[in-house]
Parts: C-alpha cells; sequence; structure tokens
C-alpha cells in the first residue's frame, strides 16, 4: 500500500493498535509489529492507554509542521536554511517542497490514527465498557481531529476528510470544498460537545489540561470563522465567555513559560515535561527549531538551537508605533544587528531603553547572518531549565488556543455582523488590552480586532494570515519585497500525493 509513505505504518486495526499505543511501536515498519491476535475488550481499564496514545499523537507535532501552517504572515520570517521555506514566505510556492509533503502526512497520520483509536474504543464499549466514558473519550479524540482538519483545509482548500483507520479507504473518498470541511467540523463540535466535561483543561484531573467542552466550542468558532459564519462563532465564544471559568494570566511574559502551563487562560495546549529531575528522559519535539543560533545565556551551559523562526520588522515597527512594551518584549527576541535595523528607520532612530539584546532574564542573544530577531513565545529563558538540565526550552509546553483568542474571535464576529448578550465587542478588546497595560478603546471596528489580534497572536499558528485572507484585507501580506495576489491563499498540493492520489491531481492547481 503507498498511498502515504509514512500512513504504510498505520493501517489500525484492532489486531495491533493497543500494543502499538502502548509501546511506541508507530517507529517500526508494519511488517516489523508483532501482531496481537486477540484483544480482550472486556477489560475496560485498557481504554487509557488508546487514549494516552491518542494524546501522544497530538503532541508529537513535528517542527516541520508548524511553520508551514504558521507561516506567511506579515509578523514572522523564515529564518533558516531551507530555501523552499523561504521562498513560500514570497509566495512562491514549489510542489516538491519535502515539507509540503511532510506536513500533509503528518496531519493526515494524526487523523487515520485518531480513527483507530475511536473505532477501538467503540469496542470496548460494544463489549460493555461505560457508554459515558468511551463517548467521552472518542469525543475528545474528535475535537484533535477536527483541530487538524482546520489545518488542512488552510493550507490547501479542498482536502479528503478520512471516514476510517484504513489509509486505503482514501482512494474513494472525493474531495470536500473548503466550506465543506469547515461545516463538517462544526457538525462534529456538534456531537463531541455534549460528551465533554465542562470545566476548564487544567481542572481536569484524569487528564490535567486534556480537552473539554470549551475546547470543543472554541474549535467550533474557529471552523464557522473560516467560512464567514459569524453567528455561529459568537454563540460558541459566547458559551465559553458566560461560563466565567476562564481568564487571562497576568503576565503575558511568563504565559509562554514554565510559570503559564495548564494556566486558566489555556483551552489547548500542547504538553511536554522532563518530569523535574536532572537527568532522564525528557519528551520535547520542537524547540530546537526556535532557539538560539547565538546566545551567552544566564545559565552557562545552556542549549541554544537552530534559529529558524524570526518576528519580522514590520511587526516590530507596528507595536512600537503601538506604544507595546509588554507583547512585544515577549514576542520578540532582539539581538544588535535587529536593533539596529530598526533604528536605521528615521522614524524609530531613537528607541526606549527596554529594546535591548539582554532578557529580562539576563540571557542575552548575539548576531547571527541567519536572523536579526528571534522568537520570544518560544523562548524558556536558561534560568527556568530545571537545574541539571542544559536542552533549550526543554519542559517548557507549547500553546494551541487561549482565552484571549476566544474574546477576539467574539469580537471579529460582533464587528462582522453577528449580535451577542453576553458581551461587546468592545468589552472583549478592552479585556484583552487591560491584560497588557494598553489604554481601554471607546469603540471598535473590525480593523481596530484585527490589529489587536495582530499584536496579541504575532509567530502563532499563522492567524494573522487567516485574518487577512479570510477579510480580503491582503495589502500588508505585500511588505518587504513580497507581493500577494488571491492566488496566493493556498499550496499547491505535494506532488507526491499528487502521484498517489487520483482525486488531487484532477484538481491540481498551479
Amino acid at each position: 500500500m503507498k498511498i502515504f509513505n509514512k500512513l504504510s505504518i498505520l493501517a489500525l486495526s484492532s489486531a495491533f493498535i493497543l500494543p502499538m499505543a502502548c509501546t511506541g511501536l508507530l517507529d517500526d515498519p508494519l511488517e516489523n509489529v508483532q501482531r496481537v491476535e486477540e484483544t480482550d475488550y472486556t477489560k475496560s481499564e485498557n481504554m487509557m492507554l488508546l487514549v494516552y496514545g491518542a494524546y501522544a499523537q497530538l503532541n508529537d507535532l513535528q517542527w516541520e509542521t508548524f511553520p508551514t501552517i504558521a507561516l506567511r504572515g506579515d509578523d514572522v520570517n523564515p529564518a533558516g536554511d531551507q530555501q523552499p521555506l523561504i521562498q513560500t514566505d514570497l509566495f512562491n510556492y514549489d510542489r516538491n517542497f519535502w515539507l509540503y509533503n511532510s506536513t500533509w502526512l503528518n496531519l493526515y497520520s494524526d487523523i487515520i490514527y485518531w480513527h483507530g483509536a475511536m473505532e477501538e474504543l467503540k469496542k470496548y464499549q460494544d463489549a460493555g465498557a461505560s457508554a459515558t466514558l468511551t463517548n467521552q473519550y472518542i469525543a475528545e479524540i474528535k475535537v484533535m481531529r477536527a483541530f487538524e482538519l482546520i489545518q488542512l483545509a488552510r493550507l490547501w482548500s479542498d482536502i479528503l476528510i478520512p471516514t476510517s483507520s484504513q489509509p486505503r479507504d482514501l482512494y474513494n473518498v472525493e474531495l470536500s470544498k473548503f466550506e465543506d470541511v469547515m461545516k463538517h467540523i462544526s457538525a462534529q463540535m456538534d456531537e463531541a460537545i455534549p460528551n465533554l466535561a465542562t470545566v476548564r483543561p487544567n481542572q481536569r484531573t484524569d487528564i490535567p489540561g486534556g480537552i473539554t467542552r470549551y475546547t470543543a466550542l472554541a474549535v467550533k468558532a474557529m471552523a464557522n470563522l473560516e467560512i464567514k459564519n459569524y453567528q455561529a462563532v459568537a454563540n460558541a465564544t459566547g458559551e465559553i465567555i458566560s461560563n466565567g471559568n476562564f481568564s487571562l494570566l497576568d503576565d503575558y511574559y511568563q504565559l509562554f513559560k514554565i510559570p503559564g502551563k495548564l494556566s486558566s487562560e489555556s483551552l489547548m495546549e500542547l504538553q511536554y515535561s522532563d518530569y523535574g529531575t536532572a537527568t532522564g528522559t525528557a519528551n520535547r519535539y520542537l524547540w530546537d527549531f526556535f532557539g538560539p543560533a547565538s546566545w551567552t545565556p544566564a545559565v552557562s551551559g545552556a542549549g541554544g538551537g537552530w534559529g529558524f523562526w524570526e518576528p519580522s520588522a514590520t511587526y516590530v515597527k507596528f507595536m512600537l508605533k503601538r506604544g507595546e512594551r509588554e507583547r512585544l518584549e515577549a514576542t520578540v527576541l532582539f539581538t544588535p544587528d535587529g536593533i539596529a535595523q530598526i533604528k536605521s528607520d528615521p522614524e524609530f532612530s531613537t528607541l526606549p531603553s527596554w529594546v535591548t539584546n539582554v532578557s529580562k532574564d539576563g540571557d542575552i542573544f548575539n548576531n547571527h547572518p541567519r536572523y536579526k530577531f528571534l522568537s520570544g513565545k518560544f523562548y524558556l529563558p536558561s534560568k527556568q531549565l530545571t537545574p541539571g538540565r542544559f536542552t533549550y526550552g526543554e519542559n517548557k509546553n507549547f500553546s494551541v488556543i487561549r482565552y484571549s483568542e476566544v474574546l477576539l474571535m467574539h469580537a471579529e464576529a460582533l464587528t462582522s455582523g453577528a449580535t451577542s448578550n453576553v458581551m461587546s465587542a468592545t468589552e472583549a478588546v478592552n479585556t484583552v488590552r487591560n491584560r497588557v497595560g494598553m489604554a481601554p478603546l471607546s469603540t471598535v471596528t473590525l480593523d481596530t480586532v484585527l490589529d489587536e489580534k495582530f499584536a496579541e497572536f504575532a509567530t502563532e499558528w499563522g492567524i494573522r494570515f487567516f485574518d487577512l485572507v479570510r477579510h480580503g484585507k491582503t495589502a500588508p501580506l505585500s511588505y518587504e519585497g513580497r507581493t500577494y495576489t488571491d492566488s496566493d491563499r493556498f499550496l499547491p498540493y505535494p506532488l507526491e500525493q499528487q502521484d498517489i492520489l487520483p482525486q488531487l491531481k484532477a484538481a491540481s492547481r498551479p
């Protein structure tokens, strides 16, 4: 079966999903996996192995997937040695670029895996396991699946929606239009929501930080935002807000550090840990991509990274014009060359004294030919490393959906024509601004909301790019030598997948 190189090991069946989930055999070729001929589905306590496996799959976000999703806004630039990635940021797409294919495989691998886990959970239910519990676990996995389907559609528009754990079944799946994908996700969330826990993720004791009803509502809002069903967005975000159980962490800087792990602002985050020990196994996947290639850490010996993720000078200047400090200081790490670049613009020849290449935690960021700025939201101060640990970013979580995004999606929906009795757009925006010491606004427009989202979510998950293209306000994307046109919204299907899947070849875009 050659439908996907990676998915050939993920044709999940009851014969081997359980041992794969609990022993990590996903890294082995399928023919090397020892099959277990019978699973005792009456042992319902084993269901948790499937659930843990599903969350492990979610947390295993490969480094190449994130920039493929998050790259193309005017908030961030690729700073690595991958020329096709740099060209992607310039809206010059190469369908043969390995990163596109790998991202496609990574996301579809997760979704196929999750279908297998849901199929197995249903078998436990049929064998007598608690329907309430199995339905909850299945609902949690549906939310994971929905979030990644959103990313696939945002990247490629019309996509294949898997319906089973068998990759070969994709041969018989028709391409779903972008709008239909989002409607499918919204309907899936409607199915999931009644079965999910009605608590904040950090209030769960069985799976701390796990998916809850409010995560599903946020994903539903995200899907409906993409198809401009603004009333559905207002309703979903309004339910989260009216719950009254979420709040913004006071310190925006620490939100992205160890003190921000599983805060009351988090609706979904990827969890990593060094288990609080000086040595031993650590689970971390992403941080090398973001780390500095040249720095002088406050803790001698702390390791760096590749320096592949660079906030844009455009974003820096936007924030300086607004008089922002907290969000700029948390989002951008300056090098001496970066400071000099900003100061070379006569409008910014005099910078605030706090703009320096030394972080508030004492780490020093040196010049490097790869970049002039580094990504602060993906920075863990060396002082916050567990004593004895020196690997960059170890023990730091990865934010996915935050309450501030819920608030600003609510405001976006209201300024786009929706109504709400829960909170006004102005109140939602001012709640976000208040956290970082920005003066309240007396009224807001859609442009105000989009600017606030730019300030709040720069370098995160491509939010800026998707906002601008959704509203047709794409002029800012033609910046620093770039020229964006409407035909640049979606990537071409990976060439390797077009050669395998006839549906993609028939729908191929230049």
